[in-house]
């Protein structure tokens, strides 16, 4: 089953089932306390470094997280479109066209 939780609240639900500090895990992430604070209520966007990070820091699979990162990102800017599912299958398809055509020119 698919996690539907925002990467903020990820990264602080193993911040709190390892039971580290924000200090501690800003600390290692060499970020402001403030700032993880941010990011784990959604008001901040972790940047892929961070996610890589986390994934090592928590033992945890980064592909997990880098899907929660990257969808996180696909809502906020399409959540509001009335043809959100069209927009979806669209970029998919080009997705697979664009991986087809750079394999055939390489």
């Amino acid at each position: 089953m698919q996690n539907l939780d925002s990467i903020g609240k990820q990264i602080r639900m193993l911040r709190e089932a390892a039971a580290m500090p924000l200090r501690k895990l800003s600390a290692l992430l060499d970020i402001d306390q403030s700032t993880l604070s941010k990011i784990e209520r959604d008001e901040r966007r972790a940047n892929i470094q961070m996610i890589e990070q986390i994934a090592s820091i928590f033992n945890v699979d980064k592909d997990k997280l880098l899907i929660a990162f990257y969808s996180d990102i696909v809502v906020d800017e399409i959540q509001k479109e009335s043809s959100f599912s069209e927009i979806l299958q669209v970029a998919e398809a080009k997705i697979a066209y664009l991986r087809t055509s750079k394999k055939h020119t390489q």
